[in-house]
């Protein structure tokens, strides 16, 4: 799957850890609703390119001097189709601190300060 973000407004010049998150759930205001990292294969957190990691591990966002971050990635594990790997109606959660990538299970990447529900775009 191609990933392609773009996300405004976060500290400039700071890196955030970013992740799929298990349910598509953004009604609480410190994120917990959107419950832990998406997770289906019961895998360690890890590095987004390493082979044994959470399904939902993604890149760091890196903000520039204006707060604004965008990624691209192929990621080998999430799809939009259903299953165990599919990820539409779960979250992306942006933490307010950088992804270590090591430490169990959130990689210490802080408070959840963004939330968004991944739906399918509609078609024209």
């Amino acid at each position: 799957m191609h990933v392609h973000a773009v996300v405004t407004g976060l500290r400039p010049g700071r890196e955030h850890g970013f992740h799929v998150h298990e349910a598509g759930d953004c009604s609480a205001a410190d994120g917990s609703s959107a419950r832990g990292h998406f997770n289906p294969y019961g895998k360690p957190h890890a590095h987004y390119s390493a082979p044994e990691r959470h399904a939902g591990d993604l890149p760091a966002l890196k903000a520039d001097a204006g707060g604004r971050a965008s990624i691209y990635a192929d990621l080998d594990i999430l799809t939009v189709a259903s299953g165990p790997a599919g990820i539409v109606g779960r979250s992306v959660i942006v933490h307010a601190e950088p992804d270590d990538f090591r430490t169990q299970p959130h990689g210490n990447s802080g408070a959840r300060i963004a939330c968004g529900v991944i739906r399918r775009a509609p078609r024209d």
